[in-house]
């Protein structure tokens, strides 16, 4: 299976442990990850993180999978086909 270009969009709910469990999974799946932007939007107790990756299906997955499963935490991917 080949390797994508993708974004993953990440809301997370306030600053709790979600906030720690969501850049644990990020630095697990860092080698996927080619750049990363993280916008606190206080006014409305989130926090915004755009991903970018290149990985295959399979590992996207299973990032925004695992990410998903997290209370508080929001996501939603796109994958290009080259």
């Amino acid at each position: 299976m080949g390797k994508r270009i993708g974004v993953i969009a990440i809301l997370v709910e306030g600053r709790g442990e979600s906030v720690r469990r969501v850049n644990d999974l990020l630095s697990q799946f860092g080698e996927i990850i080619i750049g990363r932007l993280g916008i606190p939007y206080r006014e409305r107790g989130l926090n915004v993180i755009s991903i970018t990756v290149e990985g295959t299906t399979d590992e996207v997955g299973s990032l925004t999978g695992k990410l998903g499963m997290l209370p508080g935490v929001t996501t939603k991917s796109l994958l290009l086909t080259k």
